[in-house]
């Protein structure tokens, strides 16, 4: 589950996250980065020279350092004066969006000014949308933003950035009337781009395909041969055809999947196809918000079993949505013990003394491969210190706006922090230290974090097995990471028989290997590199020592499917997300082998 990571000290996301951004939680900040004419803006202290009285110079200088040009400020003080800073700040966004129109503001400084609306709605005017491609001056610009709705600003904006009216319609109609415009345009890009690989899914490419025959050692055995496996992938992808204006797969709301601790829920009785019932049992999990069509051909492949979709934050203080697939029993579940705690005040007690009012954050959102940056935390300080008191509804916005995106927490007086490795552990399920030492640096152990299950998530969904696996259990553990399966198993008291770890890190593998030592596991752990070298013959010698597999876990790389991609989101066809189609290769086999010797 390797992705790639930013370092430290930039505020870029790494596009290798192992999830995707909460857009629907993460409006577009207004002060944090802004496209302006004069570049990037940011939250910092400024140089300029003002020919304004020293009375308001400190004003100026605050917007210059958010990036606004100086002339722009000094008409935007005389539009609305000194003392409303809020309404400065819109009068300047609201210029800053009509940049390419600099000839309105020098002629009309009294101009109304609008703020770009988040809200949307599929119930929009089709009259409107007629004439989006009528708007070609900057004077009719202006007034019709002043006339529109938010719903119709929201439109006017898509197809300003040339999405046709087809393209913004449905994505205003699957994201929500809450949904903001970043929200929108990834969701357009990512069905653009699964759209075009769809073209090409006819005949899958060279790099696509399991290895070839010699890895096998051919022999008359139907199961193992390569020919039947691309048979079944081929037909995959033809009922991918077949069904692709099929209704897509919506998530639920709450996302609580089959059922959570504490959540009401429905009894919910399923019923398994019968190629599908275990044993082997198997569980897969990727993230839940992936392009279009993403889940619905994983659960084709997984015996046309539905998803189970399930958010974290029902489990821990940390959201997390997940889709997981599975043959395991949902009723008589329970949470492992001890609880976690669910709040980041009950999680981290220290930072309640430092928490201002206006942060009403009571869970953090979905731990990332990375880390907000020193340089941010001062932008952040410089910001905070301008003000006494709470300060003014725009500065909070742009606080909130990098805390949630980065999971900042507050540390101290005008102080906020990144999450520390240890934390992220907590938060995620994992014992103290787990990532630490043997060489692991701090920039490894995020992104091994980043990249793990949430173990009581997970356990939560395990627990059905305890009776079931009484004397312990054999695990064929996939895309294994850091463990995050085998720890869930080791906390509910299964004991681990036999353990077969494929994971491509070394540094996960390791870390893997110090806490089956640290914890005197008995049974026997076995690693193997790349689930694209694991072989029928392989399988077959593992199968035939162990006496099989019990349980089948794993969780491909969610590279090209993550929100967060906005570079290869390629879906299932993208080089590192592809590999979904090795945890169904070694699943089929398995499961033809103990069929075979059954």
């Amino acid at each position: 589950m390797d992705g790639n990571i930013s370092g430290e000290e930039s505020d870029s996301f790494g596009w290798g996250s192992d999830d995707e951004l909460q857009t629907q939680n993460l409006p577009p900040s207004s002060s944090a980065t802004l496209i302006i004419p004069g570049g990037e803006a940011s939250i910092a202290s400024g140089e300029a020279s003002s020919s304004t009285g020293p009375s308001n110079s400190k004003l100026i200088n605050h917007f210059i350092g958010m990036g606004f040009s100086e002339k722009m400020v000094v008409k935007a003080i005389e539009q609305d004066g000194e003392g409303n800073t809020d309404s400065i700040l819109e009068y300047l966004l609201t210029y800053s969006a009509l940049g390419n129109c600099p000839q309105e503001l020098e002629d009309s400084p009294q101009a109304e000014p609008q703020v770009e609306s988040d809200n949307c709605s599929s119930d929009y005017d089709e009259s409107f949308l007629d004439d989006l491609s009528d708007t070609d001056s900057c004077t009719q610009n202006r007034e019709n933003i002043n006339s529109l709705s938010d719903k119709e600003k929201k439109m006017l904006f898509l197809a300003d950035m040339g999405y046709t009216k087809e393209e913004a319609s449905i994505a205003m109609d699957r994201c929500g009337p809450d949904c903001s415009v970043v929200e929108l345009t990834d969701f357009i890009s990512a069905a653009q781009m699964s759209r075009d690989a769809d073209a090409d899914l006819g005949e899958p490419s060279d790099e696509e395909k399991p290895r070839p025959n010699h890895l096998y050692k051919q022999k008359k055995r139907k199961c193992l041969d390569y020919r039947s496996w691309e048979r079944k992938k081929q037909k995959g992808y033809e009922r991918k055809f077949q069904n692709e204006d099929d209704e897509p797969i919506r998530l639920p709301n709450p996302m609580v999947g089959f059922g959570a601790p504490g959540e009401p829920c429905p009894v919910i009785h399923r019923t398994l196809p019968e190629a599908a019932v275990g044993p082997p049992y198997f569980y897969y999990e990727n993230v839940a918000l992936a392009p279009k069509g993403v889940w619905s051909t994983i659960s084709r492949f997984l015996y046309d079993i539905e998803p189970e979709f399930v958010d974290s934050k029902y489990f821990c203080a940390t959201a997390r949505k997940r889709g997981y697939i599975h043959n395991l029993p949902i009723q008589n579940r329970y949470p492992v013990l001890p609880l976690p705690p669910l709040t980041i005040s009950e999680a981290l007690p220290l930072t309640r003394k430092w928490w201002p009012s206006w942060d009403a954050r009571t869970k953090l959102n979905c731990i990332q491969t990375c880390v907000g940056s020193a340089k941010l935390t001062d932008r952040i300080r410089k910001a905070l210190e301008d003000w006494n008191g709470d300060p003014p509804l725009s500065v909070q916005k742009y606080v909130l706006d990098e805390c949630r995106k980065w999971n900042l927490v507050w540390v101290g007086r005008n102080k906020v922090a990144p999450l520390e490795p240890d934390e992220v552990e907590m938060l995620l399920g994992f014992p103290k230290n787990h990532t630490r030492g043997g060489g692991i640096s701090r920039t490894d152990r995020y992104k091994s974090l980043g990249n793990s299950f949430q173990v009581d998530t997970v356990a939560y969904h395990f627990s059905v097995l305890k009776e079931m696996f009484p004397g312990g259990i054999s695990l064929l553990s996939l895309f294994s990471g850091i463990g995050g399966a085998e720890v869930a198993l080791h906390r509910l008291g299964i004991p681990l028989k036999n353990v077969v770890a494929v994971e491509i890190s070394e540094t996960n593998r390791n870390i893997v290997r110090s806490w089956w030592e640290q914890t005197n596991q008995k049974g026997t752990l076995i690693d193997i590199a790349d689930v694209q070298q694991l072989t029928g013959d392989q399988l077959e010698q593992l199968i035939h020592s162990f006496g099989g597999f019990d349980l089948i876990v794993g969780g491909s790389p969610c590279n090209n499917l993550a929100g967060s991609n906005r570079v290869s989101r390629d879906g299932l066809e993208g080089k590192e997300s592809a590999l979904f189609y090795d945890y169904f290769r070694i699943l089929d086999l398995v499961k033809c082998i103990m069929g075979r010797n059954q």
